[in-house]
């Protein structure tokens, strides 16, 4: 008999097609030896390359579903996903550092669907730095970090961030390295992550998937340089996986 694996929760949209937001979320983390839990953020109409709409789950109600998840599971890191606005996500993160003040909630900024559909156009500077100050760690693509940032390069724009909480730079969106991952400590260090699959798609979902590993290889108790180094090649296996824009896990 297996020992019991360490719980990580996601707090996301719901994808129909299960290639991103929760579900894709789920798979990813049983994918990384973890169990995932899941709770919904929001109802999202889409399939694979079409992004039609999104209801948004009231915040008590997302509250609400957390609760008992917290309550009976030890759950040590937090995945946030899409959120309605800043404002809600500052309200559940406060509710999650009150109920376990030790938690660390990776946040994959979520701004624009793939599809095109996008969910946040301006981001208020101030209460984003509070929302950065609390959380252990966010995962954005470049167009994402210059948007929180807005700053000149994604390079400034990171370590920018970087004084508030620790930044994963996902490449997928590099003009100059295309792959290459870029870890940005508070500390000031900074390490980089090429990628060595050459035989892959882009995939729906990608970003979920690589930060939902991360979230696993954290809970497993690997250091940050490390889980990130593991959740990149995970990601990299689901992109070679199939030629289709729907991946497959393990």
């Amino acid at each position: 008999m297996s020992k019991l694996r360490p719980y990580v929760l996601s707090i996301a949209g719901s994808d129909p097609s299960a290639g991103a937001g929760v579900f894709s979320d789920i798979k990813t983390l049983e994918g990384n030896k973890v169990y995932g839990l899941g709770v919904v953020s929001a109802i999202t109409y889409q399939d694979d390359n079409t992004f039609a709409g999104v209801d948004w789950i009231p915040v008590g109600n997302i509250i609400g579903q957390v609760e008992l998840v917290l309550a009976k599971f030890p759950v040590k890191v937090v995945k946030v996903g899409l959120m309605q606005s800043l404002p809600v996500l500052a309200t559940i993160l406060n509710y999650l550092i009150e109920v376990k003040p030790a938690i660390k909630i990776i946040w994959d900024p979520i701004l624009k669907a793939s599809a095109g559909f996008t969910f946040h156009a301006e981001v208020e500077q101030e209460l984003l730095q509070k929302v950065l100050s609390k959380v252990f760690l966010i995962t954005p693509n470049v167009p994402e970090v210059r948007q929180l940032a807005a700053a000149k390069t994604e390079e400034e724009s990171a370590q920018q961030l970087s004084r508030y909480c620790h930044i994963l730079l996902k490449g997928g969106h590099r003009e100059d390295k295309t792959g290459w991952d870029a870890l940005y400590l508070q500390s000031g260090e900074k390490y980089t992550f090429r990628p060595k699959q050459q035989n892959i798609s882009a995939k729906h979902g990608s970003g979920c998937v690589l930060s939902a590993a991360l979230a696993a290889n954290i809970a497993q108790g690997y250091k940050l340089p490390r889980a990130c180094l593991r959740a990149k090649q995970y990601t990299a296996q689901f992109l070679s996986s199939n030629p289709a824009l729907l991946g497959y896990h393990k």
